[in-house]
């Protein structure tokens, strides 16, 4: 039996600009994980997850390839994720196997809303994972990122993929967005291994290091998001309202750029600063792409957090999930975690997952 896992995500600042090419965001791992393990079978192989024992799915195989009996499942990511991963071992002179492989999230709340921890990421780098140590592949972070990255996007279609750096690197990451043109058009054109091992373009992981006195609580709002539906939805406004887009992406850039900075020099002044830049520069996007980012209860959740002397500001999508303040006086938090409960919002107690 083999067992891993793989962490959810936060974003921290920078959503929406890192769809584009070569943007830069700021994200970080959390301790709530995707496991999955899997174990070898005779003749017929499973997916089964905790969370959706109804729809798990039954398979057999023929020759290299993976056939299903049921004709609607909702496992689209871990099998995009097999089928990639497979091809990945074949590459390397592995023979193809049958096995159980079962999945169990913490992502989720208990009732199964989804507190937008980036589990499609998740649970695809966590499949990735399990198979690579089960056919004894030993691929780098950068690897598993990119077989991650592909398998993700192969099913999503849109989104930056940041979500499948932080469940690849953990902790605090700088990243910046990789040319996904040219990834549909290389997926065409090169060998998987060959794919796999040069350098794509705009792409830049790097791990950013905290002031030691920064604290990262979290609130979640009760209401899921869809993410998918809202950056299509700036698609349109990235078309239509050209000037105001490109603009916006620009004071994004400059601010994820001073963002960095203070990281990297340990300056929390400049952090804070530039979380609040950031908050005012999504909700100008929100106004002209006719999005609602910061919803009533997420708003609640910025002014409570920044009225206790934090930073505070919707993480990722917005129009629901989570929100998220930066504060550096610990005597705070117990009071403002109180103001947020008897608000309406749920504190969720997160920690930053770091991966050796």
């Amino acid at each position: 039996m083999i067992t891993v896992k793989a962490p959810g995500k936060l974003y921290i600042a920078g959503e929406y600009a890192v769809v584009e090419n070569g943007y830069p965001a700021i994200l970080v791992a959390l301790n709530q994980f995707v496991h999955v393990s899997i174990e070898k079978s005779a003749t017929i192989g499973s997916i089964v997850s905790k969370q959706y024992e109804e729809n798990s799915i039954y398979w057999r195989r023929e020759g290299n390839q993976l056939v299903f009996d049921n004709r609607d499942n909702p496992f689209h990511y871990i099998l995009a994720a097999i089928k990639l991963t497979e091809e990945y071992a074949r590459s390397c002179g592995k023979t193809l196997d049958c096995y159980h492989l079962k999945v169990d999230s913490q992502l989720d709340s208990p009732t199964g809303k989804k507190y937008g921890l980036g589990s499609s990421a998740a649970v695809t780098v966590a499949t990735v994972k399990a198979l690579c140590a089960y056919y004894d592949l030993k691929p780098t972070k950068e690897i598993l990122f990119k077989l991650a990255a592909i398998a993700h996007f192969e099913v999503q279609g849109n989104g930056s993929l940041g979500d499948v750096a932080a469940s690849v690197y953990g902790g605090w990451l700088a990243y910046h967005s990789l040319n996904r043109d040219w990834l549909i058009l290389a997926r065409q054109k090169y060998q998987l291994t060959d794919l796999l091992n040069m350098p794509w373009p705009d792409l830049k992981i790097s791990p950013l290091t905290p002031p030691a006195s920064l604290k990262l609580l979290v609130g979640w709002t009760g209401s899921p998001a869809s993410t998918s539906h809202l950056v299509d939805a700036v698609g349109l406004s990235k078309a239509e309202k050209h000037a105001k887009y490109q603009a916006f992406l620009q004071a994004s850039k400059n601010c994820l750029h001073q963002l960095i900075t203070g990281f990297k020099t340990g300056n929390l002044n400049l952090i804070k600063a530039q979380i609040e830049v950031n908050r005012q520069l999504l909700e100008k996007l929100a106004s002209f792409s006719g999005l609602t980012i910061e919803t009533p209860l997420l708003k609640t959740l910025i002014d409570t957090a920044i009225s206790y002397g934090g930073a505070a500001k919707t993480s990722g999508a917005g129009g629901g999930d989570c929100g998220i303040a930066l504060l550096d006086e610990p005597t705070k938090i117990p009071a403002l975690l109180a103001s947020w409960q008897k608000a309406g919002i749920e504190p969720l107690a997160f920690d930053v997952y770091t991966i050796d």
